[in-house]
């Protein structure tokens, strides 16, 4: 038998020799969660100009402190005035400071006498937005391999950019073995049961980037595996198999990705998720998880999650977040890391670790009634109040 791989080992096998796919131009709108091709530089001041931050009245500081007559009224989107020496200029917020004027009182400062406004001192630069102040032309607005958000995408139309250089997204093909597998919907029929893993698998593969191209059923076969492992690698990046890695009679994906392709790595020393298959036909990699749904997800998170972002070239990908916690459970460990499915909470200083009560690989309730997984060591004995390493679940 041999011997189990650690999670480590898994993911310098995985990762071996990628590289970020080629870059596309797309619409901004189209955007959201792709991952930058090359660095955006920005081409415009933000603000372009002086601006005020507040509703008040515009002036020169050495005026404030007198009755000064009200000389134009500068709406947002209107080009002020030279403002007249010893005069003050009604503005909004967002409005560009007149020439002349260095500051704005705030309007609740300002007391109006007919056409006079009678001006408190005000400071030089006080409630003023320096032209540039946000961006400054020819600074980088944007890295390369920054995943777009809603700030970011308001950072480019904010430069008037209605198009990007985006990363190609990843092609993954899915296929889910099993015969007793039945499509929700259909009446089961003895044996059978409802394909959990393939709604679950595909929105965290396109949560991490990701595009399905192809996602079908692989029936309990050796010759239909073959045949369905070879279309797949013929239009995907990536594979991604759910179940036929172990060791039974009727688990062809390990056999079928020896015979067509190189098997990297196989059965791991954790917990869930042991079996395991990395691996490569031609070009496109092979990422073969174990039938069990929570093992399916766990192991979606730890390898799908970084060879998606490797393939976008996304550091962000790359890792989870890593979270120091106390323990708000116990537990006990043999000879495999265990990922425990556990809710984090932030009870003033601390940070609990809250456990799901069963972890048993057959309980996907413990996946969707927890936000991260307490990453336990091997032969540990872990109390309440110990500290335990957790990752943070964010796609």
């Amino acid at each position: 038998m041999a011997e189990l791989q650690s999670v480590e080992r898994a993911l310098e096998a995985l990762l071996e020799g990628v590289s970020p796919l080629a870059g596309e131009t797309i619409d901004c709108a189209d955007a959201d969660g792709r991952v930058l091709a090359s660095d955006v530089s920005a081409a415009l001041d933000v603000p372009p100009a002086d601006n005020s931050a507040m509703d008040g009245y515009a002036l020169a500081s050495r005026d404030s402190g007198q009755r000064l007559p009200i000389s134009q009224r500068i709406p947002a989107g209107q080009a002020p005035q030279p403002l007249e020496p010893g005069t003050c200029a009604r503005i909004f917020t967002g409005s560009e400071i007149p020439p002349g004027a260095d500051c704005v009182a705030i309007q609740e400062n300002v007391e109006l006498d007919g056409e006079l406004a009678i001006v408190p001192i005000t400071e030089p630069g006080q409630n003023v937005r320096r032209r540039g102040l946000d961006v400054t032309a020819g600074s980088r607005l944007l890295t390369a391999g920054s995943r777009l958000g809603a700030a970011a995408l308001g950072l480019l139309a904010g430069q008037g950019l209605s198009r990007i250089e985006a990363v190609r997204r990843p092609r993954v093909a899915l296929l889910l073995t099993g015969d007793e597998i039945v499509e929700p919907g259909q009446a089961l029929g003895p044996g059978q049961i409802y394909n959990s893993n393939g709604p679950m698998l595909a929105t965290l593969i396109r949560r991490f980037g990701g595009d399905v191209v192809r996602q079908v059923k692989v029936a309990d076969d050796f010759d239909t595996t073959l045949a369905r492992l070879t279309e797949a690698a013929g239009c995907a990046d990536v594979i991604v198999t759910t179940g036929g890695v172990s060791v039974g009679e009727e688990d062809h994906v390990k056999p079928a990705l020896e015979r067509l392709g190189k098997l990297s790595l196989w059965r791991l020393a954790m917990r869930p998720g042991k079996p395991l298959a990395l691996g490569t036909i031609g070009a496109t990699r092979l990422v073969g998880l174990p039938g069990n749904p929570v093992s399916s997800y766990v192991g979606a998170w730890l390898y799908l999650r970084p060879l998606l972002g490797a393939l976008q070239g996304c550091d962000e990908l790359m890792s989870l977040p890593k979270v120091t916690a106390e323990a708000g459970f116990e537990t006990r460990t043999q000879g495999r890391r265990h990922y425990m499915r556990a809710n984090l909470t932030f009870q003033g200083n601390r940070i609990v670790a809250h456990a799901y009560p069963e972890q048993s690989s057959a309980v996907l309730t413990s996946c969707a009634e927890t936000n991260a997984f307490a990453v336990i060591p091997p032969h540990s004995d872990i109390r309440q109040g110990d500290s335990v390493e957790c990752l943070w679940l964010q796609a």
